[in-house]
């Protein structure tokens, strides 16, 4: 009897232990965003705004990653893009809260300066991107990406990937800051921006957007 009792003991301990152990999904998750952690992409897991479709393609459910930078010396619009057929599509237009004393509702137009720009990102990113946000200095990538590290949305996923698909995201981000920047009726801070040039991320330097995890 004691060493039913002794066996029945250790398999509780082992169950518990195992149960503490991350799964595999979990180890991917941590890997993807330690390293776009480590590519100042600083990411981190919100609830999913109410203009971005979330959980089961709802507007505002669930959770969602947010990837960003904050760059030097740029001044963008405020600007809100949803994918649409592979593109960016902007809202019509943008609403915004100041909090002051009293709280004043700013409505501003939309840009188009990314209007039906493909996203042309790694085939493993691009399905779960959901929307774009641009403000100021920072620009803000909404997707799934824990979508990106399970086996049934990404058959084909591989951890060596990883930080290649990240640095391609990375210089997207970069890239469309710049055409925000150069496309006409775009904003431009006092140091002016080079219109005409051909478009490359050497003059943007990325900081932290956000804590990351």
């Amino acid at each position: 009897m004691g060493v039913w009792i002794a066996i029945a003991i250790v398999l509780f301990v082992l169950g518990s232990m195992m149960a503490l152990k991350p799964s595999g999904i979990d180890q991917r998750l941590d890997k993807l965003r330690m390293t776009a952690r480590r590519l100042q992409l600083n990411p981190k897991l919100i609830g999913c705004p109410d203009w971005v479709r979330g959980k089961d393609n709802e507007y505002g459910r669930g959770m969602i990653g947010q990837y960003g930078l904050v760059l030097d010396k740029v001044q963008m619009p405020y600007t809100r893009y949803r994918v649409i057929d592979g593109q960016w599509r902007p809202e019509s237009q943008v609403t915004t809260t100041t909090t002051n004393v009293t709280a004043n509702i700013i409505t501003s137009p939309a840009s188009f300066n990314l209007d039906k720009v493909p996203l042309a990102l790694p085939a493993s990113i691009e399905p779960f991107v959901k929307a774009l946000l641009i403000k100021a200095n920072s620009i803000v990538v909404y997707w799934e990406d824990i979508a990106y590290v399970r086996p049934l949305t990404n058959p084909g996923y591989q951890s060596s990937a990883i930080e290649p698909d990240l640095l391609l995201l990375k210089a997207q981000l970069e890239q469309w800051a710049l055409q925000m920047q150069t496309s006409p009726g775009s904003y431009s801070n006092s140091s002016g921006t080079n219109n005409g040039s051909s478009t490359n991320s050497s003059g943007i330097n990325s900081k932290m957007l956000n804590k990351s995890f």
